[in-house]
């Protein structure tokens, strides 16, 4: 893979091999519960899982957020059934709680063939959550122990839905993310979407915007309403020429957001790297950086640079 590396401030260097901007981006900590759904063919449990995890893109605006982790085979779930793995965040552990309850209600529950299981088994704060969905069966639900875990039988039309009595909850990262700026449209679209399928090879994390890619890039307040967040002027192609201070370059047309949440620093460290690395190989492409606050966003930060350097610490 070959890329030109500038510091940020430096003019952009002319040439055809892109440009990685030694930028860092901001992480800070949220709470995480991850949700196993089960059912009797994996496009029902993708199904339930992309309903229990929709509109929860950023907590800027979003009650939660959230996203589909990975698809999990038969052998690895309790009950023998294909899977899907998801994860949902919030800066507040009984706001998540309650956003819990309500998806796995809301979405799992009344997905056909579907069951929930806890996919932090290991975590010891736990949100009790499964006892109360429970009160739907109506006086009918029966609680009971299967595949070695406390759960919830509630009748429905189709038969049972198996519920685990409590989910886990930790504390994990999100907020990492960098920008795909590309000469043209489609371009920028292919790296961001090849990005992310990088990004899903590494266990524990997720992409939570539509498909995994962003084009309403933000940033903090606003310069003319009074708003949590606006559009992140300095990178929008259209107003270039209106503004004092555009941080684009004059070929670059279109610029894609990557945000990755994860279990773990070490799981998002090496995702940013691997997304990185995907996108810098399509043509097209004319560089890669990240935007901060100088750290005053969030309390982790990591380097563009350290993100690649996590995959060679990776291979075998």
């Amino acid at each position: 893979m070959e890329y030109l590396f500038m510091k940020p401030g430096e003019p952009w260097p002319q040439g055809r091999a892109p440009v990685l901007v030694d930028e860092f981006t901001e992480m800070f900590s949220m709470w995480v519960c991850r949700v196993l759904v089960t059912a009797d063919e994996e496009r029902w449990a993708v199904k339930a899982a992309e309903v229990a995890t929709g509109f929860a893109t950023s907590i800027i605006g979003a009650p939660m957020e959230g996203g589909l982790e990975r698809r999990v085979s038969k052998d690895e779930t309790p009950d023998g059934r294909p899977g899907a793995m998801v994860q949902m965040y919030h800066t507040d552990r009984v706001l998540l709680k309650g956003q819990l309850a309500n998806r796995l209600a809301q979405c799992i529950l009344t997905c056909p063939t579907t069951a929930a299981f806890d996919g932090l088994p290991e975590t010891r704060r736990r949100a009790k959550v499964g006892r109360s969905i429970a009160k739907f069966g109506d006086g009918f639900q029966v609680q009971d122990t299967l595949f070695g875990k406390s759960v919830w039988r509630i009748p429905v039309m189709d038969g049972e839905f198996i519920i685990e009595d409590s989910f886990g909850m930790k504390r994990a990262i999100a907020g990492g993310m960098f920008l795909i700026l590309a000469s043209e449209r489609r371009a920028g679209l292919m790296a961001a979407e090849r990005a992310v399928e990088a990004i899903k090879t590494v266990p524990g994390v997720i992409t939570p915007f539509p498909g995994g890619i962003c084009r309403s890039g933000s940033k903090v307040g606003s310069l003319k309403y009074k708003l949590k967040a606006s559009t992140n002027h300095p990178f929008c192609p259209t107003i270039r020429a209106k503004i004092a201070h555009s941080l684009l370059p004059q070929d670059v047309s279109s610029v894609y957001e990557i945000v990755i949440n994860g279990l773990s620093l070490k799981a998002v460290r090496l995702a940013l790297g691997k997304g990185i690395q995907a996108a810098l190989q399509i043509p097209g492409i004319v560089g890669i950086t990240s935007t901060n606050y100088g750290g005053k966003l969030g309390q982790f930060r990591l380097s563009l640079r350290e993100a690649l350097e996590a995959i060679k610490e990776a291979s075998p």
